[in-house]
């Protein structure tokens, strides 16, 4: 009879440890999904809401919409654009 209790309590602990791990990864997934939305939204154009797309030109990096609305540059890319035009 022991034993039957003792495997029960095993199996009861297993299954809380399960569902603990279960519910971190649950929450954990809206973390990243809403993170990649968040992103996603971002990198749209905010004219025509087309995705950006990465080009170089003049040896800069950016993102530009593919309809031709217009291209984003970042900080450190918009300063030696700066600097080289000096």
């Amino acid at each position: 009879m022991a034993s039957d209790n003792k495997d029960r309590l095993g199996d009861h602990l297993y299954n809380v440890e399960k569902a603990r791990e279960d519910q971190w990864a649950r929450k954990r997934d809206a973390e990243l999904i809403e993170k990649m939305r968040e992103r996603l939204s971002q990198a749209a154009c905010p004219n025509c809401k087309e995705f950006l797309v990465p080009k170089t030109k003049a040896g800069v990096s950016m993102f530009a919409c593919p309809d031709g609305c217009g291209a984003w540059i970042d900080e450190p890319a918009l300063k030696s654009v700066l600097k080289a035009k000096k």
